[in-house]
């Protein structure tokens, strides 16, 4: 009875996180947008150069260093050892304090560096704000390793939630004010850094607010003396740290990496190419609108298939094949099939998408590149998850590390001739690369079947017929003649209702092909209207 209620524990946790990430990347995603319309595309570049670097940030403290602290905790806690318990959190802090300052004081004092390897010398003002980021991430860290290891998520995820939602109104409220009062936009770009300190704060004050609450600061303050003839325990706490934690942390900068390494040769390559400075920073910030579009096209198959990872973690402890196998090609599918969805169905419908979103349709041809990133994240996020679940850390760490000079390579070779249209082809390139390695690796690890020539005939079936009907309904529509200055009511018409339309073909496309049992597609939203439409022979 005891094992069923701590697995039930476990998976309402694992749930509650579940939900605080999906919110906090909607949010995250979907702020950009009305920024974007508030400072413009040259504006957006400023703030997307530096934002790599709090994503660097973010990472340390929601992801890897939590994880493994809650993990050592939960250790000494079955122990009942009250002052290995004390040690464990006092050390463990010292040593991400320590990484902090070292992360502060290198982006602070290399911000002119930075700044001068991005060709924009006043960058180097907005990444100094950025760097206090590092100072705070420790704190953050601890707490939420702390409730993690105690099983209780909540003052985690409600941390996280109000992160997010302090940081994004910080950024919209002050981009909205300062460019009122006609401030340069290098000066609104620092003010929307500003968010990530607010933030930050924000989300060590709700962890600290439950500590006081719950009068638990006396349970875990360091008391005076306890490290004596223990400076072995805490190279052992390093030593799993650097190992477990900063490899779960660099496994999740995909993206960032990829994001960091436009932002140091991108904006220097267009200029390099015969583009003057203020151009070819607009031609970046077009570029970047990828980013919000990329986001919120991955969050559905990431969360739908990560939601999976604590059972397939569970199944390896129990040494349940036939049913850590299952779980393990559910997740896949469920990744491929929502990734192939969002990424065709995005391409299909870029420009009147990128005319809602962003006022107008520059650069929807190398958008429509970039959509293909959320098929390839969402199969690199969900086969990276598995393999740590499985057991595997350092494989993954190390293929999403090469990621970043292999990207900055592909820009120097592409962005000459093909300008940010290269960019998005390199970015394209290096997840393919990304993808087969880890996808090799994990073949070796699980030699499976993971997709079977039925599943990929439904998919390709489906993708073409989504592609088919939506390139007809935009056909359709553009011969709506509509008010000069009401161009973009017509585009939300279209991105909207083909997004709605398209979607539910591909999905009757994909469930009437059998490829989710029924009891698979319980785990879906609306799951059992979904089941509706599987063939009678499939359905129980």
């Amino acid at each position: 009875m005891k094992h069923v209620n701590q697995s039930k524990a476990l998976f309402r946790g694992a749930f509650i996180l579940a939900i605080a990430a999906l919110i906090t990347k909607i949010l995250s995603a979907v702020y950009r947008i009305p920024f974007q319309n508030i400072v413009g595309d040259v504006g957006f570049y400023i703030y997307q150069q530096v934002y790599p670097f709090y994503g660097l940030a973010m990472v340390l403290a929601t992801t890897g260093f939590p994880v493994v602290i809650s993990k050592l905790y939960a250790e000494q806690k079955e122990k009942g050892d009250k002052e290995k318990i004390r040690r464990l959190l006092f050390v463990s802090y010292i040593i991400l304090q320590l990484f902090g300052i070292l992360c502060f004081l290198i982006l602070y004092f290399g911000a002119n560096h930075i700044a001068l390897w991005m060709s924009d010398a006043k960058l180097a003002i907005l990444l100094r704000v950025v760097s206090i980021v590092f100072l705070v991430f420790p704190i953050t860290s601890i707490l939420r390793g702390y409730y993690q290891g105690k099983g209780d998520m909540v003052p985690t995820a409600l941390s996280q939630v109000g992160e997010q939602l302090i940081r994004a109104f910080t950024i919209l409220f002050l981009a909205y004010v300062l460019t009122k009062l006609g401030y340069s936009l290098y000066l609104i770009g620092g003010g929307a850094m500003f968010g990530s300190i607010t933030g930050s704060m924000v989300s060590a004050i709700i962890l600290f607010t439950f500590l006081w609450i719950r009068k638990e600061w006396e349970i875990i303050a360091p008391r005076k003396g306890m490290m004596s003839d223990y400076y072995q325990e805490f190279g052992i706490i390093l030593k799993t740290l650097v190992y477990q934690g900063l490899t779960i942390c660099i496994s999740g900068m995909l993206m960032i990496l990829i994001q960091m390494a436009d932002a140091l040769n991108l904006y220097s390559l267009l200029m390099e190419n015969g583009y003057g400075k203020e151009m070819a920073k607009g031609i970046k910030g077009i570029f970047d609108r990828g980013q919000p579009l990329i986001q919120l096209g991955t969050i559905v198959a990431a969360s739908m298939s990560l939601s999976l990872v604590p059972l397939i973690t569970s199944a390896r402890i129990k040494k349940d094949l036939t049913f850590l196998q299952d779980k393990v090609q559910l997740a896949i599918r469920i990744a491929v099939v929502i990734g192939v969805g969002a990424s065709v169905g995005l391409w299909a419908i870029i420009e009147p998408a990128n005319i809602m979103l962003f006022e107008n349709n520059s650069g929807s041809s190398v958008l429509g590149i970039l959509s293909f990133v959320i098929l390839l994240s969402s199969i690199i996020t969900t086969i990276i998850a598995i393999m740590q679940g499985l057991g595997s850390l350092l494989f993954p760490a190390v293929i999403v590390l090469t990621t970043f000079p292999l990207k900055y390579g592909l820009n120097n070779l592409f962005v000459p001739t093909l300008g940010t249209l290269g960019a998005a082809y390199a970015t394209i390139i290096t997840l393919v690369f990304a993808c087969c390695l880890l996808y090799i690796k994990f073949k070796k690890m699980q030699p499976m079947t993971l997709l079977s020539f039925h599943f990929l005939r439904t998919l390709v079936i489906a993708a073409l017929m989504m592609v088919l009907f939506l390139k007809g309904y935009l056909a359709l529509t553009n011969m709506i003649t509509v008010p000069v200055g009401t161009e973009r009511i017509l585009a939300a018409f279209q991105a909207l209702g083909g997004a709605a339309s398209g979607g539910f073909l591909f999905l009757f496309f994909i469930i009437k092909g059998g490829v989710f049992m029924e009891k698979e597609l319980s785990l879906f939203p609306f799951g059992s209207k979904l089941s509706l439409l599987l063939p009678k022979k499939n359905r129980s």
